[in-house]
C-alpha cells in the first residue's frame, strides 16, 4: 500500500497446517526452531493474540507454554516468555532471540534434557495468510478514525502485528500512514501502544481515544 494514497483496510484468512516436525526435548525444539520457516516461528509466537482477542493475551508464546506444561522446565519457560516481541522488526531477529535462550539453557543444563510424556510432543505448525481488502478506504485522517470503528479485530491484527513483524516493517501500518499524512505526533502515540500487553479490543479503544483527543472524531 502506498502511503501517499488513501488508507485501505485489509483483512486476512489463515490456513494452518502441520509441518511434520515435532520435539520431545529442549534440544529437539532448538534444532527444529533453527530450521523451520519464518511462518512457523510467527505462528507460534502470535497465534494466541488473535485467538484470544477479547481478553488480555497470555504472555506466554507456544514455546514457553510447552516448556512449562510438557517439560516442567519453569526456568526455561520464564525466559522464553520474557522475549519481548515488540523489540523486533523481523522474524529472523525474533528467531535468533528464542534460539539464544534455548542455547543458554542447554549450556547451563550440562547436556541433561528432560523428555516430555508421550502424546505431549511439540508439533510445529505454520500458517499461510490470504490477504484481502475489506472495502473500507479512508481518504483522510478524519475518515480513517470513522472507519476504524467498523474494522474487525482480524484487520486490526494484520495492520498492527502481522504487517510490522512478518512483513519486516519498522512500524505498524496505521502509524506509517499517519506519519506520511503529516501527523507525526499522532503516529508516534499509536506506535507507543503495545499490542502485546492488551487485548485487540483494548488496542482499538486506545487508538480511537487518541482520535477523540486530537479532534478527529
Amino acid at each position: 500500500m502506498s502511503h501517499a494514497e488513501p488508507f485501505r483496510f485489509f483483512t486476512e484468512r489463515r490456513l494452518v497446517e502441520l509441518t511434520g516436525r515435532r520435539a520431545r526435548t529442549a534440544p529437539e525444539l532448538l534444532r527444529h526452531l533453527e530450521d523451520v520457516s519464518g511462518a512457523s516461528v510467527f505462528f507460534h509466537t502470535h497465534q494466541a493474540f488473535l485467538s484470544h482477542h477479547f481478553q488480555k493475551p497470555v504472555v506466554y508464546n507456544d514455546f514457553a507454554i510447552w516448556a512449562e506444561e510438557a517439560l516442567r522446565e519453569d526456568a526455561l519457560a520464564e525466559k522464553l516468555a520474557a522475549v519481548d516481541l515488540l523489540r523486533f522488526t523481523s522474524v529472523r531477529e525474533l528467531r535468533g532471540a528464542l534460539v539464544a535462550v534455548l542455547q543458554q539453557h542447554l549450556a547451563r543444563s550440562g547436556g541433561v534434557a528432560r523428555e516430555c510424556p508421550p502424546g505431549e510432543e511439540f508439533h510445529f505448525c505454520r500458517s499461510k495468510s490470504f490477504v484481502m481488502s475489506t472495502g473500507l478506504v479512508a481518504a483522510d485522517v478524519r475518515e480513517f478514525f470513522a472507519l476504524l470503528e467498523r474494522v474487525s479485530n482480524v484487520s486490526l491484527y494484520f495492520h498492527l502485528l502481522e504487517a510490522r513483524l512478518r512483513l519486516g516493517r519498522a512500524t505498524n501500518d496505521f502509524s506509517q500512514w499517519l506519519q506520511d499524512r503529516g501527523e507525526p505526533e499522532l503516529a508516534r502515540r499509536i506506535d507507543a501502544i503495545n499490542p502485546y500487553t492488551h487485548s485487540l479490543d483494548e488496542v482499538k479503544d486506545s487508538i480511537l481515544r487518541l482520535g477523540r483527543q486530537g479532534g478527529w472524531r
